[in-house]
Parts: structure tokens; C-alpha cells; sequence
């Protein structure tokens, strides 16, 4: 049941608070709080530790498990040209799977409770609470849990020596996200490219927020049209 003209408290934990906005949901969600520390998600000390992690925690726990994938296409009698295709192909895969999740899934309009609850879990958080250093990366449980479907439809797709392969390319694209991502919020980059990529994701944060779902390039935006429009564009119409 929608609470009528229910105010999130920020100094009690979010996440069971805020499917009471109803649709007010969306529009509290997307006025970004900026402030590097974040709040506090859950009641209890062990569910609260699971939704923060270090940056540093994702090369750390899946750069060996990469290594490790790839190896596996070397022992099995594949050529290191054959296996390097097959880690950039599954790169170039997860270029498109970030664009689509982020488009399609981390933006879904909510409006009850369970799925206000849910999408500010998934991604609602980051964008009320777009510096918090804490929870800019995908906890390693929830990664964990995903890269068996991931792995179980490589194996349906492609044959046994070339799936570990993929799937290092594909779990390696994530990493560059994930670690891009953090570096976009936090860091401060002198060279242009960096520069313009930061520039251009955090305009998806704060000033047109459904376009430029992209996060490591523009790449896919350009592809499907979500490319948002330069400021001057935007004058000049």
C-alpha cells in the first residue's frame, strides 16, 4: 500500500522506505544527493556489508578468474591469435550487454512497492547518491551469482575450448566497466578522452538522464540513437 505524501527519512535506512513514493518514486530518485558519504541501506550490520565494496575489490577477485578462463582455451589446444579474438569478441559482447542492461533494465519505470524497492537496489541509489564511493561498483556476491547464466548460455552457444575464452573477454569487459565507472565519479583525468567520457556520463546524471547509457564509450548510444544532444545544440533549436 502507497503511504499519500510519504517523505523519505535519510537518517533511517532506504531501501525498505522507499517503495512507499509510489510513483513519486521516479522523480525523488532522479534529484541526486552529491555527497560521498552514503547512507545506510539496511537495519542489519550484515546485509548493510554486503552492499558496499572497494574499487579496488573487482580487478582483485575477477582478473585472476579472467587469467584463469583463458588459460583454460590454451590448455585445450587453442592458438593464442584464435584466443585473443575470442576475448576481444567477448568484450565487444559486453559493450552491448552494459548498454542494454543500463537502457533497459536499471532505467524501468517503477511505481509499486517491490519494484521501487528492487530498482533503487539495482541501480536507483546510485543515481540518488551518484558519489558514494562505496557502492559505484557491482558487489562481487551479486556478480558471483550472474556469471553462471552467463556461463551456462557461452556453453550452449559456442563449443568447449572456445567458452572459457568468451567468457574471460566477457568477465574482462565487465571489469574495464566497473573500474571506468569508479574512475569517472572520483577521478580527476587530464587527458581529453577520459576527460570527454567523464564529461559525458556524468551530463547522464545531471542533466539528461535517459540518454547516454553508455558507460565506457558512446559507442552503442550512437548505434540506437540515445546520443543526448550537446548543450549548444540544445540552444540553438
Amino acid at each position: 500500500m502507497v503511504a499519500q505524501g510519504f517523505i523519505v527519512d535519510l537518517d533511517k535506512p532506504l531501501v525498505f522506505q522507499v517503495g512507499h513514493l509510489g510513483e513519486a518514486y521516479q522523480e525523488w530518485v532522479h534529484q541526486p544527493i552529491v555527497s560521498k558519504e552514503g547512507p545506510r541501506f539496511f537495519q542489519s550490520d550484515f546485509w548493510e556489508f554486503l552492499t558496499r565494496t572497494v574499487w579496488w575489490a573487482i580487478p582483485a577477485i575477477w582478473l585472476p578468474v579472467v587469467f584463469w578462463s583463458i588459460s583454460q582455451s590454451i590448455q585445450m589446444g587453442r592458438r593464442l591469435p584464435e584466443v585473443a579474438i575470442m576475448v576481444i569478441f567477448g568484450i565487444f559482447v559486453w559493450t552491448l550487454l552494459e548498454y542494454t542492461l543500463h537502457r533497459f533494465l536499471f532505467h524501468i519505470k517503477t511505481k509499486s512497492y517491490w519494484g521501487n524497492t528492487i530498482h533503487y537496489l539495482l541501480h536507483g541509489c546510485h543515481h540518488k547518491h551518484p558519489m558514494d564511493g562505496l557502492r559505484l561498483v557491482f558487489p562481487p556476491a551479486a556478480t558471483a551469482i550472474l556469471c553462471f547464466p552467463f556461463w551456462n548460455v557461452l556453453k550452449l552457444l559456442a563449443t568447449p575450448s572456445t567458452t572459457p575464452a568468451l567468457f574471460g573477454g566477457g568477465l574482462l569487459g565487465y571489469v574495464m566497466y566497473d573500474v571506468t565507472h569508479y574512475y569517472l565519479h572520483h577521478g580527476q583525468p587530464s587527458r581529453e578522452v577520459p576527460r570527454n567520457l567523464k564529461k559525458y556520463h556524468l551530463n547522464h546524471h545531471f542533466r539528461i538522464q535517459n540518454k547516454g547509457f553508455g558507460i565506457t564509450s558512446s559507442m552503442w548510444d550512437r548505434v540506437f540513437g540515445t546520443l543526448p544532444q550537446s548543450k549548444s545544440a540544445v540552444k540553438s533549436r
